[in-house]
């Protein structure tokens, strides 16, 4: 069986359900894993995506703020819960699909100033990092898993419109880069949307809403992520190459978030 996994933050799940209705109809995603749904768990539009063919659901919300949500085709089981966040916000949500384990995160963009000691919000950032990094040290990397979401950081030189320039900006400076690495290496995690697009090519997932025509002004970073760990590389390449690709033109729909979803394909 294929399992498509979608990871998008939304920006308002109340605001945009009707886009979400819209891609679902055109790109049939079996999971799609939501962030900063900014609503609580009893505002959330449960009729709206039991009409789009996803019922099950696992959703972390918080009044006006961040909110993380799973939203499945297939029954939804419970997943060992990775709650990393010092600050209690909710910003992790996580459920076992088809035998996947599947945690959805929005990690703190961070603030402005890069730096631990002088701006708070970077150090919940790299914090939080940090803790998750220990947390999935300690799983089986056969196991089938797989870390979706905005991870806010931009990990490469190509998935940043300007390596030199936003190598001094939050998403892209050298200590969130690593930090990246070492979560990535925690279980040897393999990186679908770059599997499937391999370096130097730019690919990028966010674009800000500052800019009149995104496209024109071509600024993004690769900020959402579908991580899988080894257990998972057999289905992600069962087909001979991996399947994953950044749904672009979803950015240009009218009153878009300033996130493009990703979809990854497992053949199970």
């Amino acid at each position: 069986m294929r399992l498509r996994i979608c990871t998008w933050n939304v920006n308002s799940v109340r605001l945009r359900h009707e886009q979400v209705a819209r891609f679902v109809r055109e790109h049939q995603p079996d999971v799609l894993c939501l962030q900063e749904i900014k609503c609580r768990e009893g505002e959330f539009p449960r009729e709206a995506f039991a009409e789009m063919g996803l019922p099950h659901l696992k959703i972390a919300g918080q009044k006006g703020w961040h909110g993380v949500a799973i939203a499945s085709r297939l029954p939804l089981e419970a997943a060992p819960p990775l709650e990393v966040c010092r600050e209690g916000h909710a910003r992790c949500v996580g459920g076992t699909v088809a035998g996947v384990e599947i945690h959805n995160f929005y990690i703190p963009a961070g603030g402005d100033v890069p730096d631990r000691a002088l701006n708070p919000k970077f150090d919940h950032k790299l914090d939080f990092y940090e803790k998750l990094t220990a947390e999935l040290s300690k799983r089986d990397p056969k196991a089938p898993l797989a870390i979706v979401g905005d991870l806010n950081v931009a990990p490469g030189e190509f998935d940043v419109w300007n390596h030199k320039y936003m190598s001094k900006i939050v998403s892209h400076t050298p200590v969130e880069v690593e930090a990246f690495g070492k979560l990535k290496a925690s279980l040897n995690f393999i990186d679908l949307p770059r599997e499937t697009t391999p370096e130097p090519e730019k690919m990028a997932s966010w674009w800000s809403y500052r800019a009149a025509d995104f496209r024109a002004s071509n600024r993004g970073l690769r900020l959402d992520h579908i991580l899988v760990s080894p257990g998972l590389r057999e289905a992600a390449f069962r087909l001979g190459s991996a399947a994953s690709r950044v749904h672009d033109d979803v950015r240009a729909w009218e009153r878009p978030s300033d996130h493009a979803p990703v979809t990854a394909d497992l053949v199970l």
